[in-house]
């Protein structure tokens, strides 16, 4: 992998972001305003917005990153950008990180805004640090970008990408813990969200909520979510088309 190519991938990724304000505003202000909508739904129960706000603080990142991702990419190789770039010596894994580095920047960002508009703007209480409480935000935006990368693969249209949100993110939203404890779930169920990387997620939040020190099961959990983005970053590399048949 040369990193100077990455790198001007990246660039040019960010270029096109910039003349593309629905976007940004679908990355970096869309989480916080469902943040702010979620406080005021529990505005009689804090209690109730404490418990579920630190896991949706990863949940939503890692929905807008995955949309984003998704369409942005297939659009590219729609319009016929990604053969040109591929008929130069630009390898796939280099095309992919560059993507990733681009996203990955816009989903600092993001994280950035939405944690702290959790914690000093709509006050969110949590046990533990900020900073912990921010990695995870921001490791669930990059498991949402990898997410988006690898489905744009076997997208033909902006709107079959928009179809894998059902097929991809909903069963990860019911099962992730979220609405009810895992280990309250029918077993089956339960042993499929124990394969599922926004299951990790959650728990990594609720880790930070509840604990002010770092435990093991909050290093388990960042572990397994990094290691799930790296992972769907290698199958989107291994899948990636030149265009749309």
């Amino acid at each position: 992998m040369n990193p100077s190519r990455t790198l001007a991938t990246a660039a040019r990724v960010l270029r096109q972001l910039r003349h593309d304000p629905r976007s940004i505003a679908l990355m970096i202000l869309v989480p916080c305003v469902m943040l702010f909508l979620l406080r005021f739904v529990f505005d009689g129960s804090p209690a109730t917005f404490d418990s579920i706000g630190a896991s949706l603080l990863g949940i939503f990142p890692l929905i807008t990153m995955f949309l984003v991702t998704s369409i942005a990419t297939l659009r590219e190789r729609t319009s016929g950008t990604l053969e040109r770039l591929l008929a130069m010596p630009l390898g796939k894994a280099e095309l992919i990180a560059g993507y990733a580095l681009a996203f990955g920047l816009v989903a600092v960002v993001q994280s950035f805004l939405a944690t702290g508009l959790a914690l000093w703007g709509l006050g969110l209480d949590i046990t533990g640090s900020a900073w912990l409480l921010l990695l995870v935000a921001l490791l669930d935006a990059l498991l949402g970008t990898a997410l988006g990368l690898f489905v744009s693969a076997f997208a033909a249209s902006e709107f079959q990408a928009v179809q894998f949100m059902p097929a991809v993110i909903f069963p990860q939203l019911l099962l992730c813990g979220l609405f009810t404890p895992r280990d309250k779930m029918q077993p089956v169920l339960e042993a499929i969200s124990d394969v599922l990387p926004m299951s990790y997620a959650v728990d990594a939040m609720n880790e930070v909520l509840r604990n002010a020190d770092v435990t093991g099961e909050f290093v388990r959990d960042v572990l397994v979510v990094a290691a799930c983005a790296l992972f769907v970053l290698t199958l989107g590399a291994a899948t990636l088309r030149r265009r749309t048949a």
